[in-house]
């Protein structure tokens, strides 16, 4: 099974949760600014909401996403105020014709002193526990 990550971080959270990912597939985490290039079973996507919306670097990594070799994509995400950026992300994946899992990991982002420290050493367990559920083949 060929495993893909990629996330966005303006404030180094969305990194932290990747390299927390990667920690327990095996499988490097690299910026959206690199595209997928090669056929994909799973691609992990973190994506952070920034002002009640998505990043324009995710939309446009999203836009370049080949649907006919990216097979599925498992969201991960933070946030300070909004549930998560899931739908914001599948809308716009699905739009391009590529498949969303309904399983997501999301957890509290700090914005100024709003919810600080967050994520903390918790959330990334709980992340890491989400990605070992995953059963992911590898």
């Amino acid at each position: 099974m060929n495993i893909e990550i990629r996330y966005y971080s303006k404030t180094g959270h969305m990194k932290k949760m990747a390299g927390a990912v990667s920690s327990v597939l095996g499988v490097e985490a690299k910026s959206v600014e690199e595209p997928v290039v090669d056929e994909t079973d799973v691609l992990l996507l973190g994506s952070a909401v920034y002002a009640a919306g998505i990043d324009g670097k995710i939309k446009d990594f999203i836009n370049q996403l080949d649907p006919a070799k990216v097979k599925n994509v498992i969201c991960f995400s933070s946030s300070a105020i909004l549930e998560s950026s899931y739908a914001q992300v599948k809308k716009l994946l699905e739009a391009r014709g590529v498949k969303v899992d309904s399983r997501e990991f999301h957890c509290r982002g700090q914005f100024a002193l709003l919810h600080r420290g967050h994520p903390d050493a918790a959330d990334i367990e709980n992340l890491k526990g989400f990605v070992k559920g995953l059963n992911l083949k590898w």
